[in-house]
């Protein structure tokens, strides 16, 4: 019996089933501790974007850890990497002259921005506007204010109500109830609206035509605060474009991200803040302090791993490779939905697609077995099967990718699967 306690995990079923263990990876495969090679249908968890084992990211993080691994980066601290990084990300930000304020994750990501919108509103003289608005089937981190807006039922079971009376949720597609429950709580209540452009973990659910260009007029008219929670689909998990709110024209007043801004070779993430919401704290004389922040914000090996890693993007022209990707998913993996097994494949925004199984209790079980064919994966939202390769991955792995799924949902069923 071992002593990790695992993330998102009955324990009870891993102590009697055994630990997956994960040794090496190159490129779109990794491998375990017995040496068998798998299709990393997932990336990680999102975020190894740029393929596994790039050894220039390893040494950009030895090259700077010789010189300074980390320093506090409160008060006027920083390190140059950490400055380098933040005038690369204004760069690319969906929003012109964005303020970047670094974080260690996207759950870090998630809370920061929903004490951000907050605070913003007190400095506006409306400190009655707090409450945030989430979505069904909706993953927000875990944190104490991105568990309180999860639309992922099971995530928010057992903690008790976390942010009283400030927090409320609407259904993923329908903007009119967006607009419904507005009307209804008062827009001088409402704080911010928190959407994922596409929804990752709750199943990998594309925006429907139209509703993230609603929902985001909408916010301008009633003056909510539009966060875009970008930690999956930030930095090229989109498609062509370094962010979902740059494809869709989005223009959110805040982005939360993290995953694939170092391609998860270091543990960083980064709110990206538009001018309208940083103004108020960067006025000369007026003290304001956002007492806010983490001991790794700004993380000196992290920042310069994540600045190699945007390096590689550009260099090798991943954005495009991620556009590709999306039209191949949505070939390939695509195919799927006509199989017995399946009820639909959701696929065709960005380099994400989801096998819907037609039980949806069948989904952890299948993304075990599938490894005895060669792909790891896992299960997502209610009975899915995520598939988020990296950049790097060729239309003929995802030809094979498409052709195994298929092989393992052809087999026969074990009972209890």
């Amino acid at each position: 019996m071992g002593s990790l306690w695992h993330p998102f995990s009955d324990m009870g079923a891993v102590e009697s089933g055994g630990e997956f263990v994960i040794e090496r990876g190159e490129g779109v495969h990794v491998y375990d501790i017995q040496g068998r090679r798998y299709l990393d249908a997932t990336a990680g968890l999102w975020f190894t974007n740029v393929g596994h084992g790039r050894a220039e990211l390893a040494e950009a993080a030895a090259e700077q850890m010789r010189t300074i691994a980390a320093y506090s980066t409160f008060g006027d601290y920083a390190t140059a990497p950490t400055v380098e990084l933040a005038d690369r990300l204004e760069a690319i930000a969906p929003v012109p002259g964005s303020k970047i304020f670094l974080t260690s994750g996207g759950s870090d990501s998630v809370d920061t921005a929903a004490k951000m919108a907050r605070r913003y509103w007190v400095e506006q003289g409306r400190p009655e506007k707090t409450v945030l608005l989430s979505r069904s089937k909706a993953y927000h981190g875990m944190h104490y204010a991105g568990t309180a807006l999860a639309g992922i039922p099971g995530n928010r079971e057992g903690y008790g109500e976390l942010v009283p009376d400030s927090t409320a949720q609407v259904e993923w597609d329908s903007a009119e109830e967006l607009r419904s429950t507005i009307e209804r709580i008062g827009a001088d209540k409402i704080a911010a609206f928190f959407c994922e452009p596409v929804i990752g973990a709750g199943g990998v659910y594309p925006p429907p035509e139209g509703y993230l260009t609603e929902v985001r007029k909408m916010c301008t008219e009633h003056d909510i605060l539009f966060v875009a929670d970008e930690v999956v689909t930030g930095y090229g998990r989109i498609g062509g474009s370094w962010f979902a709110s740059s494809r869709f024209g989005l223009e959110p007043d805040l982005v939360t991200t993290a995953k694939g801004l170092t391609s998860g070779y270091a543990p960083m993430g980064a709110v990206l803040v538009a001018p309208r919401v940083w103004e108020p704290f960067f006025r000369t004389g007026a003290g304001v302090w956002f007492r806010h922040g983490y001991t790794y914000s700004g993380h000196a090996m992290a920042s310069a791993v994540a600045l190699a890693n945007l390096d590689l993007l550009e260099r090798e022209s991943l954005l495009e490779e991620a556009a590709r990707l999306e039209r191949t998913l949505d070939e390939r993996i695509g195919a799927l939905a006509d199989h017995e097994r399946v009820v639909e494949v959701r696929s065709g925004t960005g380099a994400v697609a989801a096998i819907q199984l037609e039980s949806p209790a069948a989904a952890m079980q299948f993304a075990v077995r599938v490894r005895d064919f060669g792909i790891a994966t896992r299960a997502c939202g209610a009975g899915a099967i995520q598939i988020s390769p990296s950049f790097t991955m060729s239309d003929d792995e995802v030809g094979e990718l498409a052709d195994t799924f298929r092989e393992a949902l052809d087999a026969p069923v074990e009972a209890g699967s």
